[in-house]
């Protein structure tokens, strides 16, 4: 970029790791910056007296002072438009799949590439005509970028409106003009969006309708609203990224945004190599159809993990704003408080807690308050639902990232080592995990699903706390102390537990479960515990009760494809066995 303006170009004074200080250089907070002779892109984080502070995205060795700082006097922004959707891109949009016919294997330094292809041509149908008036963030025309996706074409938030005097039908690339406005606007396939500025609303929308994941233990006892927030806490090895693959994979959001920040290379790899070949439920197509990556895993510069994080929320905002549903996963917010901490530390800070910065929490805040199910400016409903995976040291939820999420947050999945360690997956703890969108979701469940539901799902929830409570005294003298009542509902507690909360990632029926056939599970269950309670009085011991034919059918029938006979054959049989015909 040619830099017009005297003052626009410094050199750098000292270096301290991503950390570059400049001086003799005209810049404001959040400027883009290219640095040292290779052009490195780097962000302006601080200004102290005459000294520019300046975040660098890439490795600086080899950088020394004395060198050049040139300042684009534009922030961080990323590129909107067709072309998003089935791409790859690092922290701060360069799409990886174009950097490696660049350089290899390995990514250079100071390599530049579009967020959008500018060959590719696109055929746009226009949805306004000449004479209109538009305003900012109407929708002007359609894209059909895959074949499940159609882009709509957004009239930036940012541009004054206006009445259209040309526009054009046809096949496009981004830089094309395809309309102009009166007041001389020409208007692209495309728009740049400052990442760190949220994209504006009309107005947020309550929490009323849930996200269905098709994950049992979420949907039934801990679910998540569209528009809501959550978090995955959990130590190494406890499942969270595979909670957050089923989530990206299973859950019914429209267009799914998966932020890899900081995480392993081959965690990374396997969400790489998996979703082109997985099928989506819903349209048959491949689910890269519908899926935008942001890969920034933790050998690639520790800067650019933050800017991963706003990157990826402003992509998925832009698609809000047409419309769609939209599921976040970011797959660790740990790592990018991490990467905050380094930062923060070569900026001399005072440290807070554990030597994270003391804005630790407004940061965490500022990145979930983005989520939300809003009316759009076009006047859509669209929504973000932004899951974020904690990985808290050694599993200790008392540490400052987890806390501090756990405060902003509505939705708690608790990933528990313990419960991994005896192969109970999803090994989300149902003691420690909570939802707080349960009340204003109940309606929901109640008319699309069952008035039952939110009755079984209490019962269900009692048991299991019943359990909870019994398990102290079961360890100190054994279960044979109890009264019969209470072994009875021990062992429900345990079909609960075994049947329905135990769900198999990688089966291909179990993997994916409807909430009609979560709602039809619990009413077996519930059926199964009053039948227990009534061979009981009439006479049964416990041991009868529990080893009752038909409850390995029962167990099995949620593998089966069509599961309502399997179902129904093995409740017969446990009923003919436990009160006889």
């Amino acid at each position: 970029m040619e830099v017009k303006e005297a003052g626009y170009v410094g050199e750098i004074y000292r270096i301290s790791g991503p950390l570059v200080v400049a001086e003799g250089l005209k810049a404001r907070m959040y400027d883009l910056c290219k640095v040292g002779e290779e052009g490195l892109m780097g962000e302006v984080v601080g200004l102290v007296g005459q000294k520019v502070l300046i975040q660098v995205y890439e490795d600086t060795e080899g950088v020394k002072p004395g060198d050049k700082v040139e300042n684009t006097g534009m922030p961080l922004s990323v590129e909107l438009g067709p072309g998003l959707i089935r791409n790859i891109y690092d922290g701060v949009q360069r799409p990886l799949p174009v950097l490696k016919e660049v350089s290899g294997d390995f990514i250079g330094r100071g390599i530049e590439a579009p967020g959008l292809d500018r060959k590719a041509k696109w055929e746009f149908k226009p949805l306004v005509k000449k004479g209109d008036k538009v305003k900012p963030g109407e929708i002007i025309g359609t894209v059909q970028e895959t074949d499940v996706v159609e882009q709509k074409i957004l009239v930036p938030p940012n541009v004054k409106e206006g009445v259209i005097t040309e526009i054009y039908e046809g096949s496009f690339t981004v830089e094309d003009t395809i309309a102009v406005l009166d007041n001389g606007t020409e208007l692209k396939l495309y728009h740049k969006w400052p990442v760190r500025i949220p994209r504006p609303y009309v107005e947020k929308l309550p929490p009323v309708v849930p996200l269905i994941t098709g994950q049992r233990i979420l949907d039934t006892f801990f679910p998540v609203a569209k528009g809501g927030t959550a978090a995955i806490p959990g130590p190494f090895g406890s499942g969270k990224t595979v909670t957050q693959h089923q989530l990206a994979k299973w859950s019914d959001a429209q267009i799914v945004v998966y932020i890899g920040c900081g995480e392993r290379g081959n965690e990374m790899t396997e969400v790489l190599e998996e979703f082109p070949e997985l099928e989506d439920p819903r349209t048959g197509k491949p689910l890269m159809e519908r899926t935008v990556l942001v890969a920034n895993t933790s050998n690639m510069p520790v800067a650019a993990r933050e800017a991963s994080v706003y990157t990826g929320i402003t992509i998925a905002e832009y698609f809000r704003d047409m419309g769609y549903d939209v599921a976040i996963q970011a797959d660790s917010t740990s790592r990018w408080a991490e990467a905050m901490r380094e930062i923060s530390g070569r900026l001399e800070e005072m440290p807070g807690e554990e030597g994270y910065p003391a804005y630790l929490a407004s940061r965490l805040a500022e990145f979930y308050e983005r989520a939300g199910r809003v009316k759009t400016l076009a006047g859509n409903i669209g929504s973000v639902t932004v899951v974020g995976a904690v990985s808290p040291p050694g599993g200790d939820f008392s540490e400052p990232v987890t806390q501090n999420t756990l405060r902003i947050v509505k939705v708690f999945w608790a990933l528990d080592a313990k419960l991994a360690a005896r192969r109970h997956f999803p090994a989300i703890n149902w003691l420690q995990s909570y939802s707080l969108y349960v009340d204003t979701l109940k309606d929901w469940f109640a008319e699309n699903v069952s008035e039952e539901w939110n009755e079984l799902r209490r019962w269900a929830m009692e048991v299991l706390q019943e359990e909870a409570n019994l398990q102290e005294i079961v360890q100190l003298v054994g279960s044979d102390a109890l009264p019969d009542s209470q072994r009875v509902l021990l062992e429900v507690a345990r079909i609960i537990r075994e049947v329905y909360l135990i769900q198999y990632a990688y089966h291909p029926v179990d993997t994916y479960c409807s909430v009609e056939k979560q709602y039809d599970m619990l009413k077996a269950i519930k059926q199964i515990n009053d039948w227990f309670y009534q061979a009981l009085e009439a006479g049964k011991t416990v041991d009868e009760i529990a080893g009752v034919e038909g409850m390995e059918e029962f167990a099995r029938a949620k593998f089966e494809e069509n599961y309502k006979p399997a179902l129904e054959a093995a409740l017969e049989k446990i009923r003919k066995n436990l009160l006889g015909e």
